[in-house]
């Protein structure tokens, strides 16, 4: 047999073969028969390499075959010896040395086998493959996936054919695996043997166990998994929780993928004090619709001795075949609970979120619009957990249930500036609204008369209008934008008003001139140069006096005093109480930005609002607001730097010479995964004073003893052994007690993660709600658990995730 090149001439050759492609696809070595029919490539530009290709042309790519020596007979046996190398686009081949019988088509990679493909690795000694049928041994096979960071170990893997392998006494883990000595990962997933089938996208283990430090956590003589990001149906991890209410809370999800589309998850929840807890969510996404179903049902609750549930329910769907409706869109969304404690006793179902605020919306949406013209059609129902009577019953722990509406007509005309045709000309907006307000309070009828507080428990219809006129000139220098609004309602009641009436009439305009400035210049600070502004902004507004204390309130509630809202002519948002306000409200705001890269160092700013007359339109319980000066708001944020951040807020009022609101907020973050925020907030502006601090924290521990800084590792945090402190406290100075409690340890060993977190959440003046949260994460694999890293997350500004990868890896970092 003649060497085709001399001995110690590295030898290079393209082939064009479909057994490339379909050696390619396997797990093992790719080895074809040498040709002589290479062919060109026509380069496209390219910025970057392809991770993938196209169907199409992963076919077509060529194969580079290099080694010390290669030689061989043609339709006989051709050998690459001597550091053997072939590359394919996904596929790299190392061996000292690589044999092909094109007679057998068998090929055979023996010492130090190395194949990279998509940036997983395989190792072994011997490979052994029949070219036609894929059919081979792989044996003392070691892996990495690029993924994931993971690897293993198998005695054997088995091909049966282009889709099918089977591998023999597997070890998975993503724990490091030492330069030298023995293997023995703190967790690891091991199995007597693996069906790994690229057809179907799935894996079968038998006899397969989950073991951490030694110890089986789980064990099952057969598992299926999905070989890839898909979803398969199968058991869920469970999760464990410890409640001091429920008791101690088992989980074990089971996921059914009914289709491509459609999905579905039952949650049976064990309480031991409570019982078995029956949960589930349905998914299903279509053309034109898409939506979920949670419920959960749990019959005799034995703290309470009643069944308990609840459900959910949301909807969208484009009705785009409605005639005569263009653009017409329906949303669909229930919120139901049994009994007024559910909030109480289940406080973190997955099935409501929300459900503290314990004002459950339910509502049915019809809307769309063509042109200028746009329509909805709502029907509304809320159930209110523990809602009072009425107003003057409220007792501690109740609140007041909004009205339904049943149901709600809105039209909206906004045509396209008619009178200038430009976009700077005069605009138009006109809204028209009918609606059906219901309430289940109760009011006192005395002789046929409403006596309660008609202004809250009266029912009724509401036909509004509200037009519209407004421009806005603009400019570099600065704006100014005078506004005319014309707001007319009708009401007819359910009962008589206590003035005996059953309608009223009211017609109000509102004139407005808002205008501000804008100046700006270049200064030193600090040794920095930066870009100042200064924007004083002035508001004068008008609205004339309608008497309408006996007005039931539908919808109207008073803004928040802030900066933002301050420069609105209705203190007021809703529609029943449209305030009688005369009034000049002015500021002033300063900016700095740093001309380097634009970013807003510093805002300061300072508003009043000074009242020309009486204002004698309020909600209920509030009294009259008398001419002359408001309080002073003062606003600031800073942030000189990325690390620290500050803001903070003032209500000052001038009378009392003393603040009634103060939120004064701080962020510290120098780093990754270090934060600490810290707010107080003091509000005597309500009924009940309120002063809370707020703190937020996730930092390393070796941090506060004076250690070095750890250094961060490529998808990990800051290495492995790593203590964090992390939590939230919310503390009320009024009530001399803790409100919200999340506290805890994560400990990062590398390749898991354990978490444990207290939680305590205060739900009335005598009772709160704590649970012990238990999470070990294997890295790249599962969690075993309670779902402590959402709560985590929900809960502490700016926390991160100790496995956060930003930069996943790519497949060509391997490629070696």
């Amino acid at each position: 047999m003649k060497p085709l090149l001399p001995a110690g001439v590295a030898a290079i050759s393209r082939l064009h073969s479909p057994r490339l492609s379909r050696l390619g696809a396997a797990l093992a070595a790719v080895v074809a028969p040498l040709s002589a029919g290479a062919q060109g490539l026509v380069l496209q530009p390219s910025l970057a390499l392809e991770e993938t290709l196209p169907p199409t042309v992963r076919g077509k790519t060529p194969a580079v075959v290099e080694g010390a020596q290669i030689h061989g007979q043609v339709d006989g046996e051709t050998v690459v010896q001597g550091q053997a190398v072939l590359r394919r686009h996904d596929v790299l081949l190392r061996a000292e040395r690589l044999t092909h019988d094109a007679r057998t088509d068998t090929a055979i990679a023996e010492g130090g086998v190395r194949v990279v493909r998509s940036g997983n690795v395989f190792e072994g000694e011997r490979l052994r493959l029949q070219l036609d049928t894929f059919e081979g041994r792989f044996e003392d096979v070691r892996f990495r996936f690029l993924r994931t960071g993971g690897q293993g170990e198998a005695s054997r893997v088995d091909f049966l054919d282009e889709q099918r392998a089977v591998a023999h006494q597997v070890r998975y883990s993503t724990c490091p695996r030492p330069p030298t000595g023995p293997w023995t990962p703190a967790w690891a997933i091991t199995a007597d043997e693996v069906l790994f089938d690229q057809g179907t996208d799935t894996g079968e283990a038998r006899s397969g166990r989950l073991e951490f430090q030694g110890v089986t956590l789980l064990a099952a003589p057969w598992i299926s998994f999905p070989l890839s990001n898909a979803r398969k149906s199968g058991v869920l991890p469970p999760s464990l929780n410890m409640d001091n209410r429920s008791g101690l809370e088992t989980t074990v999800p089971y996921y059914f993928n009914l289709a491509p589309n459609r999905d579905a998850t039952l949650y049976p929840t064990l309480m031991t004090r409570r019982g078995l807890d029956l949960g589930g969510e349905y998914r299903y996404l279509e053309r034109d619709y898409a939506g979920q179903v949670r419920a959960a049902w749990m019959p005799s609750d034995r703290l309470r001795n009643r069944d308990r549930w609840a459900y959910a329910l949301q909807h969208q769907h484009a009705l785009s075949g409605l005639t005569g409706l263009p653009g017409t869109g329906l949303r669909i969304q229930l919120n139901r609970v049994s009994d007024d404690d559910y909030w109480r006793d289940f406080p973190r179902t997955s099935v409501i979120t929300n459900l503290a605020q314990r004002l459950l919306d339910n509502q049915v949406v019809l809307s769309g619009g063509q042109g200028p013209w746009q329509y909805s059609l709502l029907a509304q129902r809320w159930q209110t957990l523990g809602a009072a009577a009425a107003l003057g019953a409220l007792q501690t722990g109740q609140i007041l249930a909004p009205y339904d509406r049943l149901p709600s007509l809105a039209l909206r005309w906004v045509p396209a500036y008619p009178w200038a045709g430009a976009d700077d000309g005069w605009r138009v907006r006109a809204d028209a609204e009918l609606t059906r307000f219901q309430t289940r309070r109760t009011p006192t009828i005395w002789d046929g008369v409403s006596v309660g507080d008609q202004r809250t428990d009266v029912g009724g219809t509401r036909m509004l209008g509200v037009l519209k006129i407004g421009r806005r000139w603009e400019a570099p220098w600065g704006f100014i934008e005078p506004s005319l609004r014309w707001h007319l309602r009708h009401y007819t009641f359910d009962q008589p008003l206590g003035d005996g009436r059953r309608s009223l009439n009211l017609a109000l305009p509102t004139v407005a001139l808002d205008s501000g400035l804008v100046f700006e210049r270049s200064a030193e600070l600090f040794g920095r140069t930066v870009a100042q502004t200064l924007e004083p902004r002035v508001l004068l507004s008008a609205t004339p006096y309608r008497d309408q204390r006996l007005l039931p309130v539908y919808d109207s509630a008073a803004y928040d005093f802030n900066l933002a809202t301050i420069y609105t002519p209705n203190p007021y948002g809703g529609h029943d109480r449209i305030a009688d306000l005369r009034a000049l409200t002015y500021g002033v705001t300063t900016r700095l930005y740093d001309t380097a890269d634009g970013r807003e160092l510093l805002t300061v700013g300072v508003a009043q609002r000074l009242r020309l007359s009486d204002q004698r339109v309020t909600l209920p319980n509030e009294s009259p607001a008398e001419q002359g000066r408001s309080d002073v708001l003062i606003g600031a944020s800073v942030a000189w730097t990325p690390t620290w951040s500050t803001s903070g807020t003032w209500q000052y009022n001038a009378a009392r010479r003393t603040s009634v609101r103060t939120v004064l907020a701080a962020r510290y973050q120098p780093g990754p995964y270090r934060v600490l925020s810290v707010a107080y907030r003091n509000n005597e502006t309500t009924v009940i004073r309120s002063q809370q601090l707020d703190v937020a924290w996730q930092w390393p521990l070796a941090a506060l003893w004076g250690g070095p800084p750890p250094t961060p590792r490529p998808g990990q945090a800051l290495g492995p052994g790593q203590w964090y402190g992390v939590g939230r406290v919310n503390y009320s100075f009024t009530d001399r007690r803790l409100i919200d409690l999340v506290a805890g340890f994560e400990y990062d060993a590398g390749c898991w993660i354990g978490r444990v977190v207290l939680e305590r959440q205060q739900q009335s003046a005598n009772s709160a709600n704590q649970r012990i949260l238990f999470q070990l994460e294997f890295s790249g694999f599962s969690r075993l658990g309670t779902s402590s890293l959402q709560a985590l997350r929900s809960h502490i500004p700016r926390y991160q995730y100790l496995r956060e990868d930003l930069n996943p890896p790519s497949r060509f970092e391997r490629y070696e």
